[in-house]
Protein backbone atom coordinates (compact mmCIF):
# COMPACT_ATOMS: atom_id res chain seq x y z
CA UNK A 1 0.00 0.00 0.00
CA UNK A 2 1.49 3.30 -1.06
CA UNK A 3 0.66 6.36 1.01
CA UNK A 4 0.77 9.92 -0.29
CA UNK A 5 1.98 11.28 3.01
CA UNK A 6 5.35 12.67 3.91
CA UNK A 7 7.06 11.12 6.90
CA UNK A 8 8.08 14.60 7.98
CA UNK A 9 4.64 16.13 8.49
CA UNK A 10 4.34 17.79 11.93
CA UNK A 11 1.85 15.34 13.41
CA UNK A 12 3.90 12.32 12.35
CA UNK A 13 6.87 13.88 14.13
CA UNK A 14 4.69 14.47 17.20
CA UNK A 15 3.55 10.84 17.31
CA UNK A 16 7.12 9.60 16.81
CA UNK A 17 8.37 11.76 19.67
CA UNK A 18 5.54 10.76 22.01
CA UNK A 19 6.09 7.09 21.24
CA UNK A 20 9.84 7.42 21.73
CA UNK A 21 9.37 9.21 25.07
CA UNK A 22 6.96 6.50 26.23
CA UNK A 23 9.36 3.72 25.30
CA UNK A 24 12.46 5.58 26.61
CA UNK A 25 11.23 7.91 29.39
CA UNK A 26 14.73 9.05 30.38
CA UNK A 27 15.71 10.09 26.86
CA UNK A 28 15.73 13.82 26.11
CA UNK A 29 13.49 14.90 23.24
CA UNK A 30 15.24 16.90 20.54
CA UNK A 31 13.51 19.13 18.02
CA UNK A 32 15.15 19.64 14.64
CA UNK A 33 15.01 22.93 12.83
CA UNK A 34 11.78 23.17 10.91
CA UNK A 35 9.07 25.67 10.12
CA UNK A 36 6.83 23.57 12.40
CA UNK A 37 9.34 23.22 15.25
CA UNK A 38 7.36 25.34 17.74
CA UNK A 39 4.09 23.56 16.94
CA UNK A 40 5.71 20.11 17.24
CA UNK A 41 7.34 21.04 20.54
CA UNK A 42 4.14 22.63 21.95
CA UNK A 43 1.95 19.63 21.16
CA UNK A 44 4.55 17.04 22.19
CA UNK A 45 5.48 18.71 25.48
CA UNK A 46 1.86 19.66 26.20
CA UNK A 47 0.65 16.11 25.65
CA UNK A 48 3.39 14.74 27.92
CA UNK A 49 2.75 17.33 30.64
CA UNK A 50 -1.02 16.80 30.57
CA UNK A 51 -0.98 13.04 29.94
CA UNK A 52 -2.77 12.21 33.20
CA UNK A 53 -5.43 14.87 32.61
CA UNK A 54 -6.00 13.71 29.01
CA UNK A 55 -6.13 10.06 30.10
CA UNK A 56 -8.76 10.85 32.75
CA UNK A 57 -10.72 13.01 30.32
CA UNK A 58 -10.80 10.30 27.66
CA UNK A 59 -11.65 7.56 30.15
CA UNK A 60 -14.45 9.60 31.74
CA UNK A 61 -16.05 10.57 28.42
CA UNK A 62 -15.65 7.23 26.65
CA UNK A 63 -16.46 4.77 29.45
CA UNK A 64 -18.32 2.39 27.16
CA UNK A 65 -16.26 2.86 23.98
CA UNK A 66 -12.65 2.82 25.06
CA UNK A 67 -10.37 0.77 27.32
CA UNK A 68 -6.92 2.29 27.79
CA UNK A 69 -5.42 -0.94 29.08
CA UNK A 70 -6.40 -2.84 25.94
CA UNK A 71 -5.58 -0.10 23.42
CA UNK A 72 -2.50 -0.23 21.22
CA UNK A 73 0.21 2.21 22.37
CA UNK A 74 0.45 4.01 19.01
CA UNK A 75 -3.31 4.44 18.83
CA UNK A 76 -3.27 5.81 22.37
CA UNK A 77 -0.50 8.31 21.49
CA UNK A 78 -2.47 9.54 18.47
CA UNK A 79 -5.64 9.93 20.53
CA UNK A 80 -3.81 11.78 23.31
CA UNK A 81 -2.11 14.20 20.90
CA UNK A 82 -5.38 14.89 19.10
CA UNK A 83 -7.24 15.43 22.37
CA UNK A 84 -4.50 17.79 23.54
CA UNK A 85 -4.98 19.84 20.39
CA UNK A 86 -8.76 19.80 20.73
CA UNK A 87 -8.55 20.93 24.35
CA UNK A 88 -5.71 23.44 24.22
CA UNK A 89 -5.10 24.57 20.61
CA UNK A 90 -8.26 26.58 20.01
CA UNK A 91 -6.89 28.29 16.91
CA UNK A 92 -6.95 24.94 15.07
CA UNK A 93 -10.44 23.98 13.81
CA UNK A 94 -11.65 20.61 15.11
CA UNK A 95 -12.29 19.28 11.59
CA UNK A 96 -8.70 20.06 10.60
CA UNK A 97 -7.31 18.40 13.73
CA UNK A 98 -9.34 15.23 13.15
CA UNK A 99 -8.53 15.15 9.44
CA UNK A 100 -4.80 15.59 10.06
CA UNK A 101 -4.66 12.85 12.69
CA UNK A 102 -6.62 10.48 10.47
CA UNK A 103 -4.15 11.16 7.65
CA UNK A 104 -1.25 10.72 10.08
CA UNK A 105 -2.66 7.47 11.41
CA UNK A 106 -2.41 5.95 7.92
CA UNK A 107 1.34 6.02 8.47
CA UNK A 108 1.08 3.93 11.67
CA UNK A 109 -2.20 2.00 11.90
CA UNK A 110 -4.33 -0.55 10.08
CA UNK A 111 -7.62 0.37 8.40
CA UNK A 112 -9.81 -1.00 11.20
CA UNK A 113 -7.85 1.01 13.78
CA UNK A 114 -8.17 4.14 11.66
CA UNK A 115 -11.97 3.76 11.54
CA UNK A 116 -12.02 3.29 15.32
CA UNK A 117 -9.78 6.35 15.76
CA UNK A 118 -12.08 8.42 13.55
CA UNK A 119 -15.13 7.43 15.62
CA UNK A 120 -13.37 8.21 18.90
CA UNK A 121 -12.04 11.59 17.73
CA UNK A 122 -15.41 12.53 16.29
CA UNK A 123 -17.19 11.71 19.54
CA UNK A 124 -14.60 13.51 21.69
CA UNK A 125 -14.56 16.57 19.43
CA UNK A 126 -18.31 17.01 19.89
CA UNK A 127 -17.87 16.82 23.66
CA UNK A 128 -14.83 19.14 23.79
CA UNK A 129 -15.91 21.72 21.24
CA UNK A 130 -19.59 22.30 20.90
CA UNK A 131 -19.19 24.80 18.02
Amino acid sequence: MKLNIKSSTPRIKIIQKLYSKTINPDEKITYNKSQYRKFIKDVTEGTIERKEYIENYVTKNLKDDFDLKRTDLLLKMIIFAAVFELLFKHNNPKKVIISEYIKTSQFFLEKSQIKYLNAILDKLSHIIRKD
